[in-house]
């Protein structure tokens, strides 16, 4: 499986988590490690380059630090441009389809404000249904997401373990719920 890290951090070099995971799979060569932030410093995207870099990989990982309960500016100009309708969707847009999306996402408060009652109101996953959606129209399989809670009070023994964590992950080819489907039923057969 070819993986592609779309990183969208506005400030990587200041950056604790967001680095130390791009920093860990750096060397792996099932992975494509591609810094959107400085790559496109004008925001503006070569579209033909950006599109080939996704149909040559199997999964796409998306991964930023969530802000204002959604993406970074840049990631939500990439989205607008780079999904292109005849591409990616529409009349003959079907160049993403099978492939799969995964959020990587670091947040600076706790888990327990990001659930019903919490300071935040919601899950995390009730904020990430507009990504989810995006990637059921575009033909991708949208899989768990990987969380990383309390980036701004974090230690850095916590980060280093998340980053390999981090690593693991993303590698991992049971995450598709159609594949811990078939295994439940295995178990249970």
């Amino acid at each position: 499986m070819k993986i592609l890290v779309c990183a969208f951090h506005p400030n990587i070099a200041e950056s604790r988590v967001n680095k130390r995971w791009l920093e860990v799979v750096n060397s792996d060569p099932q992975i494509t490690i591609h810094e959107v932030y400085s790559t496109y410093s004008n925001w503006s995207f070569d579209l033909k380059v950006e599109q080939q870099l996704m149909e040559n990989h199997d999964r796409i990982v998306f991964q930023h630090p969530f802000q204002w309960y959604s993406v970074p500016p840049l990631m939500k100009k990439w989205l607008d441009d780079v999904l292109d309708y005849g591409w990616a969707y529409g009349s003959g847009g079907t160049a993403l389809v099978g492939k799969q999306w995964l959020c990587a996402i670091s947040t600076g408060a706790s888990a327990e404000s990001y659930q019903l009652g919490g300071s935040n109101g919601y899950c995390i996953g009730e904020f990430l249904k507009p990504l989810q959606q995006t990637a059921i129209l575009v033909g991708m399989e949208f899989l768990p997401p990987f969380i990383f809670h309390g980036a701004l009070q974090a230690s850095t023994k916590d980060i280093d373990a998340s980053a390999e964590k981090f690593h693991y992950y993303i590698k991992d080819s049971t995450l598709s719920p159609q594949i811990q489907r078939i295994k439940l039923l295995e178990a249970m057969s």
